[in-house]
């Protein structure tokens, strides 16, 4: 019995779990999602790049590690230890929530840099799943939430270089990714945040590749067209920045220009009503490739990297815990990460912050399993 030729390439697809389509014009929010398989935590706390084998860092990683905080002190809180990732990750860079569960994607594991790694934490069980991995695999994947569904846009090919333009939706019901509009312009470590129905992707590094320069391109993708349109760049281009939304205002936060030898404290919101950009309070501890997650109406910025490559006493992996309230305009400081890391997956689900994986030494050369919580709740 023949199979014909398109029906067969539908059937690997649907079992790779890539849809062939575009989807629906009008995306549909989805409040449940497809059962997924469980997978075990990671033994290994950290593992290298070359060779992907299992890592203990050394006296002289460890002093890469930085703690203190210039900004005035806040509430303390406490971090508490959650199961690991299923394997040490890095530069996955960015995370997002769905249906009360942490979606990690892309990024470098296994001694190699173009994993198309999907994972899936939900909190209430303290357990990680394995759901469609992305249909090509990439490092520096801008992702974030729309309408139930999970976008990703662009990433590296390379080792944080080599940029791509592919854009994919994944859809939870059906655990599958389809293809949407390609980027206009290839780029990678770019930050996606959604406002008003749209998403906007601003910042990253693009081509040539030998170059890897840092871009303040702001290019707004809208799911009911499968189009993109374009908004007034970021003033100072940077990648690994950090992104959050308040009041229909779009904070940029932090970041590199081209390499973390060059971190900045910048602070920049976009006005959206106005097409404009307007600084505010900088990050007190300049740095890029940290998290940002929304938390009781506070924008909470850890970890991140700054540095020069094979300069003992010039490497930093921060641990740094900084908080801003967009109403006063002022940042404090809170417990710091047990483990510094940076290109980590964080957000905020109920009163905790979760932060998953990530870089433990500067640059990508050692990935990490380690996944802590902060909450400034005292209740156990």
């Amino acid at each position: 019995m023949s199979i014909h030729r398109r029906n067969f390439i539908a059937l690997v697809a649907a079992g790779c779990g890539i849809s062939l389509n575009h989807p629906a014009p009008l995306a549909q929010t989805h409040h449940s999602h497809a059962p997924l398989p469980e997978t075990k935590p990671s033994p290994d706390p950290f593992a290298k790049l070359q060779g992907g084998t299992p890592h203990h860092l050394t006296p002289d990683q460890e002093a890469q590690r930085s703690f203190d905080s210039p900004a005035p002190k806040g509430p303390l809180g406490r971090w508490i230890a959650r199961a690991a990732l299923p394997i040490p990750r890095s530069e996955m860079a960015w995370a997002t929530e769905l249906n009360g569960r942490l979606h990690v994607i892309g990024g470098y594991g296994e001694g190699r840099v173009d994993r198309g790694y999907h994972h899936v934490y939900d909190p209430k069980h303290d357990a990680w799943y394995n759901a469609a991995a992305l249909p090509r695999g990439a490092n520096h994947v801008a992702v974030t939430t729309l309408d139930g569904r999970i976008y990703a846009f662009g990433g590296f090919l390379e080792q944080n270089r080599n940029p791509d333009n592919n854009a994919y939706v994944y859809d939870p019901v059906q655990n599958s990714w389809s293809q949407i509009a390609p980027l206009p312009r290839p780029r990678g470590a770019a930050a996606a945040v959604a406002l008003d129905g749209k998403i906007h992707l601003i910042g990253g590094a693009s081509s040539p590749t030998p170059e890897r320069a840092s871009v303040g391109w702001h290019e707004v993708y809208d799911p009911k067209s499968d189009s993109w349109s374009f908004r007034k760049a970021l003033p100072g281009a940077r990648d690994h920045v950090g992104i959050a939304v308040h009041q229909d205002r779009i904070h940029i936060i932090g970041g590199r220009f081209n390499t973390f030898e060059y971190n900045t404290d910048l602070h920049h919101v976009y006005l959206s009503d106005r097409d404009t950009w307007e600084l505010r309070s900088p990050l007190p501890t300049p740095r890029s490739g940290h998290g940002l997650v929304v938390y009781r109406d506070r924008f909470f910025a850890m970890g991140g990297e700054g540095g020069i490559i094979n300069k003992p006493g010039q490497q930093t992996v921060f641990g740094q815990m900084e908080s801003y309230d967009p109403v006063s305009d002022r940042w404090q400081s809170h417990a710091a990460m047990p483990t510094p890391r940076h290109a980590v997956g964080a957000v905020a689900i109920g009163d905790y912050i979760y932060v998953a994986g990530g870089g433990a030494v500067l640059g990508g050369g050692v990935q990490s399993a380690i996944h802590e919580a902060f909450t400034l709740s005292s209740i156990m």
